[in-house]
């Protein structure tokens, strides 16, 4: 299993980023550019990567492919296109995106996000997005979302069976599909679930924590790894199963003290569990 998250050491050339990369403690990285780079660039960290022997995990889109307006929605799609290729390019675990939402937020909740029209054009734009590519050395995944497909482990074997396609693969954040009382106190179970069903299949995962507020009505919010209730044991447990450049990937925090706190936790625990990370 491979490790990785943000870098906030500054650098100047792709070989100081590795080197950045290596020092906080991480073997895989995000790719620090897009597809709009200079050529030169772009080949100057997916060398300085691979010298270092650093997996590059994920490559991200990061926009609503079923925006309402069709020139956006339009956009959208080829930026999709263009990152996928660049993944393919740099021989990137996968190129990640959310599915798509109806809603005016690009990531946000929306009365016909789960419903079977958000469903099948949610297979027919990704299978549009990934017959332009046609990738070879990586997959285009999205992100389980609590208020979109794939919000459970079976909606996403649903779609992966509907996409029908070689170059679509998984992707997990567990804390994105907590979202009750109920799957927050066996979010174990939860997990389990999620790799016994899809296994393999599993590219790349999120790491962050969440925990359960006492306002009402439910508020589930997110925390730094090892300050919550997500049940990290059974977590690396599982990822340990995988092949060895399975990504599992810090997020969603704003300051480099907390990646370095969350790094000391995970590493921590693996080496109680003895997983090498």
């Amino acid at each position: 299993m491979r490790f990785g998250g943000m870098i906030f050491k500054k650098w100047n050339t792709p070989e100081e980023w590795a080197r950045a990369a290596l020092e906080a403690g991480y073997s895989a990285v995000y790719f620090p550019v897009d597809y709009t780079a200079d050529q030169k660039v772009i080949d100057g960290y997916k060398n300085a990567a691979e010298a270092a022997d650093l997996v590059i995990c994920e490559i991200g889109v990061w926009n609503n492919v079923l925006e309402r307006d069709a020139a956006k929605r339009e956009a959208a799609i080829s930026r999709a296109i263009h990152q996928l290729e660049l993944a393919d390019y740099v021989g990137a675990n996968c190129c990640v995106n959310i599915a798509g939402s109806y809603s005016d937020q690009w990531d946000g909740p929306h009365k016909d996000n789960l419903t079977q029209k958000a469903f099948d054009e949610i297979v027919s734009t990704t299978q549009r997005i990934i017959d332009a590519v046609n990738p070879q050395r990586t997959a285009y995944s999205l992100e389980p979302m609590p208020w979109m497909y794939p919000d459970t482990a079976d909606s996403y074997l649903r779609l992966i069976e509907a996409i029908d396609r070689k170059g679509f693969a998984a992707h997990l954040d567990p804390v994105n599909v907590i979202c009750s009382p109920q799957l927050y106190y066996r979010n174990g179970e939860v997990i389990r679930e999620w790799f016994d069903k899809l296994g393999t299949q599993i590219r790349s995962c999120h790491a962050k924590d969440i925990i359960l507020g006492g306002r009402l009505t439910v508020h589930l919010d997110e925390c730094r790894p090892g300050l919550g209730a997500l049940d990290y044991e059974t977590y690396l447990k599982c990822m340990s199963k995988l092949d060895d450049r399975t990504c599992m990937m810090l997020e969603h925090m704003t300051e480099e003290i907390d990646y370095i706190e969350a790094t000391k936790y995970i590493k921590g625990l693996a080496k109680k569990l003895n997983i090498a990370l």
